[in-house]
């Protein structure tokens, strides 16, 4: 027997994680992290309410967001974070701000946001022009164009499912499909990154693919505030294939199973769908 063993598990540098009641994807965030840290998660109570402005207002109310930082202090994380997109960019680029100094007061450790997080990454990336993909009503998904576009980043196209609950049952086909359609040139011209927003939408294994055909960085909401949380310990995330977090996939290599495009399974029936570019 190891006797190191004896002394229990190695330590553990924390990130204290509030997600929204209706999250549902624990499991995706945690394959980002490398083995020395550890999530801590808690939810924002629950209000009877279906995606919308209205809802990503309510859960983000400094209040809220407040009683939640409290309940993660006992576990001394080294950073928190906020993982909800729509609950972060409601009200705009100086409500993101405001919601994390509101944060970082209570946890008295730094906070990010994902769409801090998104903005973190567009600069990381040089982005200059954005393509979204969101699993959004159409009013939810004009203020994350707003709220990109009060960064300085111009939207090249756009495309939107119009849920408003169970977004965590999205496909992967679902994703693809979006984002060949988001993706799509217009007169902006060609995007230099793809958005998947929502920390409800899953990601993780879509965005190497997505990468390979489109031939630009694709980022995701759950992805970003996993990256920007672990660099604020001084790490890195977990994410080979992905260009924000492995630099050598910037330049954009092929994968040899993925040059003819993502091989998927088939969907047999496609949720409602809208877009336009």
């Amino acid at each position: 027997m190891d006797v190191s063993l004896l002394g229990g598990p190695g330590p553990q540098r924390g990130v204290g994680v509030v997600a929204p009641f209706d999250f549902a994807l624990d499991r995706e965030l945690w394959r980002w992290v490398p083995d020395e840290v550890s999530l801590h998660l808690t939810r924002t109570p629950y209000v009877p309410v279906e995606v919308s402005l209205d809802l990503a207002r309510l859960i983000s109310e400094h209040e809220t967001l407040g009683n939640a930082v409290r309940t993660l202090t006992a576990v001394a994380p080294e950073v928190v974070t906020y993982a909800c997109t729509s609950g972060s960019f409601v009200g705009g680029v100086m409500g993101e701000r405001a919601m994390c100094e509101a944060m970082s007061r209570t946890g008295r450790v730094p906070a990010i946001t994902t769409s801090g997080a998104l903005l973190e990454a567009l600069v990381e990336l040089d982005v200059r022009r954005v393509a979204l993909v969101t699993p959004y009503t159409v009013s939810v998904t004009r203020a994350l164009e707003r709220y990109v576009g009060q960064a300085g980043v111009a939207v090249t196209g756009c495309a939107f499912m119009g849920l408003t609950r169970h977004i965590w049952t999205v496909t992967y086909r679902e994703v693809v499909d979006m984002s060949r359609q988001a993706a799509v040139r217009g007169p902006l011209g060609p995007a230099d990154a793809l958005f998947l927003s929502c920390t409800n939408l899953p990601t993780y294994d879509v965005i190497p693919q997505l990468e390979a055909e489109l031939r630009i960085p694709v980022i995701s909401a759950n992805q970003v505030t996993m990256w920007a949380a672990l660099r604020r310990l001084g790490t890195r995330a977990v994410g080979p294939y992905q260009a924000l977090i492995d630099v050598s996939a910037r330049s954009g290599p092929v994968l040899p199973d993925q040059a003819s495009g993502p091989v998927l399974p088939d969907v047999p029936e496609k949720k409602q769908q809208e877009g336009w570019t």
